[in-house]
């Protein structure tokens, strides 16, 4: 039997987010539908275990579910990783083939950003019946799952179920297609990825909750440290102009010393704009040059910006006017005739925003590496100060108070990642992201997830430079493949390019350009050091040159280009340039080697590992771009080290009977295990 199923549950609000897994304290499992899509008469099973209004009673409506999985030799969902998370937590058991509406649409939309609610399939493919949307009336209104009118919430679940169903047809007739037949090994390493993700996210992740609030409190002392530094040095480079080192369009005031005149006209000026003198002069006719100011409290307001009218009985009127004197900012301001801020000159129109010049990450970075090769020494110290504000905050936000919101009661943290956000099939994470956690031993974080047995230990094993040995095997560049064979240190090779290049450079620091070139990655707008990287990069692995150019070919030839794992990439508007590259050129190079790493290998590599350990007290609790993390009971230490040995021996193997390709490039999983994610040492 092939079996739709679809679950409705309770959610819950706590700390401003939406909850709806079922190991939040309140939450519960309502309804089961399901629907045999062989099915000729389409009879739709609602089963509802807990409602207000109406309960099967548990030996008739969880038998009656659990005999039907037992029938099942296929089960069919849209976002199916729900539906499995709330059947096991409720003790039901299923381990057969899986079949996710969602992630099948995904992979045949073939890199192309559309929508993959059911609604969204539904109506993209003209389906004859269509997802009811008619209880989201009772969800604005503040009603639960389980006060929903029980009728209407069965109306709601069988058209659910047919939706499904017709959708699950309406896929597989377009599986079944020539073009589509090569996405079918991935189709099968995806839904197998996907029960393991699920086994994943029901085992989380331990956290220790006081040394979390230590490491946030590190980070909030450190965040007013740098707030005070940065304060006090804008001051220095404004002079009195108030800044707010939350904004962007401020922060590009310090850093370029302009302001734009017009916000609704700047990036419209900057079209057309082909020569850094086209660029200049449209800054300069577009902008206008800070100076310092010095201020001054304003005597007609007295420093309150704000003036009151004055009654005939001598009382002053409620509502102030602002002071026409000052503009209601209580101070005036006087120029010192001395340019403000860093005084950066306007870097090219590819840093154009709306408000000014880019001033995120990358653009920081290549700042920093200007001002280092320039000894600007103010600027670095400035520039560096504010991207390390920015990252602090940021792991403030996303990773402290992230882990402090989605920890449950039971003290572990359930790690969610979903197979069809990136266009290249890589893993994205949710609530809170773990997949935009620094790479690297020395994010304090770490420290906080630990072995939820007395004794145990996390366990980490990497690919080393999976994505460098990727593009190697894809573009089989000799000298690629040589590097690798011969153990060569690519991140000590990048190192000493930009250094001789006049830029000192550590190991550590080239790692973000070392493998930037794979994925379409170039010079621009990079110091003169760090350009000199790409353009020597390019000529030391000529192959894999070459094989981008191929890549392009192939795209301007297909309007797509096929991975060896079968998986494919649209690239539907593709066109030559005038300048004789192609448009898109960057994902045309980025997403095979991506997508065969960290999309189709990962995966893959995840799957097996899982498999090698079942009936282990260890388990899967993360997994991290090319990484996969597990909590090791103290009696199997050994046991998974060996795992881990068996898979080295024999990665190239899996991914062979995965996708039928013989790579002649080696994997290699380096493990490290210690008492947390953080303190670990090699195995």
């Amino acid at each position: 039997m092939k079996l739709v199923l679809d679950v409705e549950n309770t959610t819950t609000q706590r700390g401003g987010k939406n909850h709806m897994d079922p190991f939040e304290q309140g939450n519960k499992l309502v309804q089961v539908g399901m629907l045999d899509v062989q099915d000729a008469n389409k009879e739709t099973h609602i089963i509802t275990l807990d409602h207000r209004d109406s309960k099967d009673t548990d030996a008739t409506g969880s038998a009656f579910v659990q005999a039907m999985l037992n029938k099942t030799s296929l089960l069919i969902g849209h976002n199916l990783q729900h539906d499995l998370a709330w059947l096991w937590a409720c003790g039901f058991t299923y381990d057969g083939n899986i079949y996710d509406t969602m992630l099948a649409e995904y992979l045949l939309l073939r890199g192309q950003k559309e929508p993959l609610s059911l609604a969204a399939c539904a109506e993209r493919r003209r389906l004859s019946v269509q997802k009811d949307d008619t209880l989201k009336r009772y969800f604005k209104e503040g009603y639960n799952t389980d006060e929903i009118p029980l009728q209407e919430l069965c109306h709601y679940l069988r058209a659910d179920l047919r939706t499904t169903g017709e959708l699950y047809l309406s896929i597989e007739r377009d599986f079944a297609d020539s073009e589509s037949a090569s996405l079918e090994a991935v189709k099968a390493s995806t839904f197998a990825a996907t029960k393991t993700l699920t086994r994943m996210y029901m085992s989380g992740f331990a956290v220790d909750k006081d040394i979390l609030e230590q490491v946030g409190q590190e980070f909030e002392e450190e965040k007013a440290a740098l707030e005070a530094t940065l304060q006090k040095e804008v001051r220095s480079l404004m002079g009195d102009t108030p800044i707010n080192l939350n904004s962007p369009e401020q922060m590009s005031h310090v850093i370029f010393s302009r302001r734009v005149k017009d916000k609704s006209t700047w990036e419209a000026q900057f079209d057309g704009v082909d020569t850094k003198k086209e660029f200049k002069d449209a800054v300069d006719a577009n902008s206008i040059l800070l100076k310092k100011t010095r201020c001054f409290t304003c005597p007609a307001c007295e420093g309150e910006g704000k003036v009151y009218k004055i009654k005939k009985d001598g009382t002053r009127y409620a509502k102030p006017n602002k002071c026409k004197d000052c503009l209601g900012r209580g101070y005036l301001l006087e120029e010192l005739n001395e340019r403000a801020g860093l005084g950066f000159a306007a870097p090219s129109a590819a840093w154009v925003t709306a408000n000014g010049f880019g001033t995120g990450k990358d653009r920081l970075d290549s700042l920093i590496a200007t001002a280092r090769t320039n000894n600007m020494d103010t600027a670095v110290s400035f520039l560096s100060n504010l991207k390390r504000l920015s990252a602090v905050s940021s792991y403030l936000s996303s990773f402290v108070d992230g882990i402090r919101v989605f920890t449950k009661t039971d003290g572990f943290l359930h790690v969610g990642l979903t197979q069809h956000i990136t266009a290249t099939g890589r893993f994205s994470g949710r609530n809170p992201n773990m997949q935009n956690m620094p790479r690297g031993n020395t994010f304090p974080v770490k420290r906080v997830f630990v072995s939820r047995w007395e004794g145990g230990q996390v366990l980490e094993a990497d690919f080393a430079q999976l994505e460098f040995r990727v593009a190697a095997y894809l573009a089989q560049d000799k000298v690629a493949m040589k590097d690798i064979e011969t153990g060569f240190d690519v991140h000590s090779y990048t190192a000493d390019v930009i250094s001789n290049a006049g830029q000192a450079t550590s190991r550590q620091e080239a790692k973000a350009h070392t493998f930037a070139p794979l994925f379409g990655a170039t010079g621009y707008g990079r110091s003169k050091a760090e350009a000199a990287y790409y353009t020597h990069f390019v000529e030391k692995y000529k192959g894999i040159a070459a094989w981008h150019n191929e890549l392009a070919s192939e795209a301007l030839r297909f309007n797509k280009v096929t991975n060896v794992s079968g998986r494919q990439y649209a690239f539907p508007h593709v066109m030559r340039r005038a300048n004789g590259t192609p448009s898109h050129f960057t994902q045309i190079k980025n997403y095979p080697v991506q997508g065969f790493a960290t999309g189709d290998i990962v995966p893959v590599v995840l799957t097996e590992f899982e498999k090698r350990i079942a009936g282990m007290q260890s388990c899967l609790v993360n997994t991290v771009h090319d990484s996969l993390v597990a909590d090791v009971h103290p009696d199997e230490t050994q046991g998974v080290i060996q795992v881990v040995e068996h898979l080295n021996g024999n990665l190239n193997n899996i991914i062979q009977e995965a996708y039928g390709v013989e790579m002649n490039v080696p994997l290699l999983l380096e493990a490290k295990m210690g008492p947390n994610w953080l303190d670990t040492k090699d195995v």
